[in-house]
């Protein structure tokens, strides 16, 4: 898939649809729809290492992160929030990944890991909604 050299690398943009296979296209999608409808990780953890929380002006959509971190790893993500489908997947997908990851692996992580989870295109008006897990991972790492 191409990347938009428009903003930098967002993801698929929404001209490229043609590019994926209808079939591929629905399958992402529904994949999408059910981390939105059944999220991973979403309850508020009480043991929590760092608590952060973010929103998205825009669009509404807030979300407060829980990282527990034993020895430089994070052993356990939680998050809880509300916003759009496309915030709301992307948060629930990138707390899966995180779990057992190193603080600086986690700090590698860029907008193309969390296009690379959702693997659908993003309108330029939604980069925002996706990439609120990773502003909140990004802030929470730094206090």
């Amino acid at each position: 898939m191409n990347r938009s050299s428009e903003v930098g690398n967002v993801g698929p943009s929404i001209n490229d649809v043609s590019q994926i296979d209808e079939i591929d296209m629905q399958m992402y999608q529904e994949n999408v729809v059910d981390h939105y409808k059944n999220p991973h990780n979403k309850w508020e953890m009480s043991d929590f290492t760092i608590k952060h929380k973010e929103t998205n002006p825009l669009c509404g959509d807030e979300i407060t992160m829980f990282l527990k971190i034993v020895d430089g790893k994070i052993v356990d993500v939680s998050f809880v929030g509300d916003g759009c489908a496309i915030s709301q997947a992307s948060i629930s997908m990138f707390s899966d990944k995180l779990k057992g990851m190193s603080v600086d692996d986690a700090r590698a992580l860029g907008e193309k890991d969390i296009f690379d989870l959702l693997n659908i295109p993003i309108s330029h008006t939604r980069i925002k909604c996706a990439m609120l897990s990773l502003k909140v991972l990004k802030k929470s790492l730094d206090e």
